[in-house]
């Protein structure tokens, strides 16, 4: 029997080789961006209500690509989830306390992580804080930005650049449809094309800029850039980037994540 209420929050779950059903007890309404291997977890033999999406950009790109297809009709509130996030980002008994908020919230705890580190730490037990210094682009490939301070400046006109970030690892939040309306269509589209491309290992270093940045995309009022709010006007300043020159080495991204 089901001893939990239903959320009538929407929930967005990107998924990746995972059975995401579990989750669906708790909400009313959902939809599933599928981008599993059918050879690990073939979706279309179940009867969940799905998309199938390309491996790419991480959950982000499907974030933001509901943002785009529904930004006239989004839900009053919605849950940014992914399949694997129980066990992974956060306990199961935490996300049931926390999944029928109604306000902005950080869906990440790690009772593990120290309370007091140089590079990372919990600010309280969600917030996680991490030292501001692009670790991540030595193991992921780039295309555009191999620096989150440079791809903060790019979309803002002068944002303070913080020595630490505040974000969910995972990038799963519950948000309300004015945390998404804060920004245009045409701005989750621009950003979209830079995280949204596909090499090996399939996660762009600038996708992992974005996860790092979204609390600042949803809660923000920095100015944006003119450009942000164009596609046509984003796409010549987006040319004129040049590919970083950043040595990217399986080798070593392999040694980091079995570390």
């Amino acid at each position: 029997m089901n001893n939990f209420k239903k959320t009538n929050t929407f929930f967005l779950i990107s998924n990746y080789n995972t059975d995401p059903s579990y989750l669906l007890k708790y909400c009313e309404d959902y939809i599933i961006y599928d981008q599993s291997d059918k050879s690990l977890f073939d979706i279309s033999k179940t009867n969940l209500n799905y998309i199938r999406t390309k491996h790419t950009g991480h959950n982000i790109s499907d974030y933001f690509q509901f943002f785009i297809d529904n930004y006239d009709d989004l839900p009053e509130f919605i849950c940014l989830l992914k399949g694997n996030i129980v066990g992974r980002h956060l306990s199961l008994k935490h996300f049931e306390k926390v999944y029928k908020n109604k306000f902005f919230t950080y869906l990440f705890n790690d009772e593990q992580l120290p309370p007091i580190s140089k590079s990372h730490f919990l600010l309280s037990e969600s917030k996680f804080v991490e030292l501001n210094n692009s670790w991540y682009a030595r193991y992921h490939p780039t295309k555009y930005f191999n620096n989150y301070n440079v791809l903060l400046n790019f979309i803002y006109n002068n944002p303070i650049v913080s020595k630490y970030l505040l974000f969910s690892p995972g990038a799963c939040y519950i948000i309300s449809k004015n945390h998404v309306l804060n920004n245009s269509r045409e701005f989750y589209i621009n950003l979209l094309k830079i995280i949204n491309y596909t090499l090996v290992p399939k996660f762009p270093s600038e996708a992992h800029q974005i996860e790092r940045m979204l609390p600042i995309i949803f809660n923000s009022s920095y100015e944006k850039k003119n450009y942000m709010n164009s596609v046509k006007e984003f796409q010549t300043e987006l040319s004129k980037i040049s590919t970083p020159k950043i040595k990217f080495s399986i080798m070593e991204f392999i040694k980091k994540i079995i570390k």
